[in-house]
């Protein structure tokens, strides 16, 4: 099995320091989710869960004051 590509996030710093989101396709659709500084660590969450974070972000929830 080849490794996946994963995307980073387009609002990502470009610094060395992986403080970065990475998204891939993993099976059947599903979504992993990792953090640069730690890819090790996989997430894959349920979609409704993806759904709700997307959801939030495009509305700027989640922006820092």
């Amino acid at each position: 099995m080849s490794d996946p590509e994963w995307q980073k996030s387009s609002y990502s710093g470009g610094g060395a320091g992986g403080e970065c989101v990475e998204l891939t396709a993993g099976h059947r659709g599903a979504i992993r989710i990792r953090e640069g500084a730690h890819p090790a660590t996989v997430l894959t969450p349920a979609p409704a869960a993806v759904h709700a974070l997307l959801a939030h972000a495009r509305r700027g929830s989640l922006d820092r004051p």
